[in-house]
């Protein structure tokens, strides 16, 4: 099958183009990136020399890729919105990485991302493509959201509690940390190295933008605070919730384990998991633990920002979409050490 990717040329388009150099069903057919056209993928990211020894971007152009089976956009949120109407129809299937059609309120982007949508018509037919958490609406979709990194690492922590009602969806605490390659391969003040070096910051405080995304996918009311490590890769969120009622720890992984038996890409271990553990690997590792005295119950969800964050989870989304096996493509081993 035919695959392309508008937007390329970033942090996440380089991550879709080392998943799909070792995919059995999708063949890269075009890259496209207007900060880039004309440059060599080689040049870009040595790293990918040997799968892409000839490929180069091009200019973005998403006609250029109708017939295409499958097209991920990895363009910056706000950009999406002007891409995905020019490809829905007209490929099997869109994955969109940005945040453009996460959210089914359109009322919801000048609040938090601050630009009015143009094609709210297509909010109510996208996806959402976290597959743990609705895998059935994927299968067969033409458009599919993939959610962001933090989103993924708080709802997967948080949505299988929440469901079985054994916390409370009100006044839940998010408070996690991304690696720099979470804001982009073009640096600014903030994310420069010697910024970030020796340093742990927090950022965006009260509202931050993916906040509505995990209200919607959890239903809780939820306070976020994200944090800035000084690292490369990673995401560890760190989710605290009253219990509705009695509980314990046995109880909490109780939860979680059964919420997640067989699933090909989330652990659930006893000790608490470190981003280390993920590096890589499209899994996300969870725990959990219930305090009896405060009444407080903690899950806590590492994953690499890049791949079940981003790209990895965009394929997985793929996969089902275009009835590939879910895993096809996907490592489930981490980068060790």
């Amino acid at each position: 099958m035919r695959a392309g990717i508008v937007g390329g040329s970033g942090y996440l388009g380089a991550e879709l183009l080392r998943l799909l150099a070792a995919h059995p069903e999708l063949e890269l057919a075009a890259v496209q990136a207007d900060s880039s056209a004309g440059s060599s993928v080689a040049a870009a990211y040595p790293g990918l020399a040997r799968a892409y020894p000839r490929t180069t971007f091009g200019v973005l152009d998403p006609g250029a890729l109708g017939g295409y089976d499958v097209v991920f956009v990895a363009v910056p949120s706000g950009r999406s919105q002007a891409v995905v109407p020019d490809l829905v129809g007209k490929v099997g299937c869109v994955v969109d990485l940005g945040a453009d059609f996460r959210l089914k309120d359109p009322a919801a982007y000048p609040a938090w991302y601050g630009f009015v949508h143009d094609a709210p018509e297509l909010l109510a037919s996208a996806v959402y493509g976290l597959p743990e958490l609705g895998r059935e609406p994927i299968r067969g979709a033409r458009l599919v959201a993939a959610p962001g990194c933090y989103v993924t690492a708080a709802a997967l922590a948080l949505a299988p509690l929440l469901a079985a009602g054994v916390v409370e969806p009100s006044g839940v605490v998010v408070d996690a940390a991304s690696g720099t390659s979470g804001a982009g391969r073009v640096p600014s003040a903030e994310t420069h190295h010697a910024a970030v070096n020796e340093s742990f910051a927090a950022y965006k405080l009260v509202d931050h933008r993916h906040t509505p995304e995990m209200e919607q996918i959890t239903g809780a009311t939820i306070l976020f605070t994200p944090h800035l490590a000084p690292m490369t890769r990673g995401i560890l969120a760190t989710c605290y919730a009253r219990a509705s009622g009695p509980s314990s720890t046995s109880d909490v992984l109780g939860v979680l384990r059964g919420a997640y038996a067989g699933e090909p890409f989330v652990e659930v271990v006893e000790e608490p998991p470190a981003t280390r553990e993920t590096y890589g690997a499209n899994t996300v590792r969870i725990t959990g633990r219930h305090d009896p005295r405060t009444g407080l119950t903690v899950v806590l969800a590492a994953l690499d920002n890049l791949t079940k964050g981003g790209a990895g989870q965009a394929i997985q989304a793929a996969n089902l979409a275009l009835g590939i096996e879910e895993t096809a493509g996907l490592p489930r081993v981490a980068v060790t050490p």
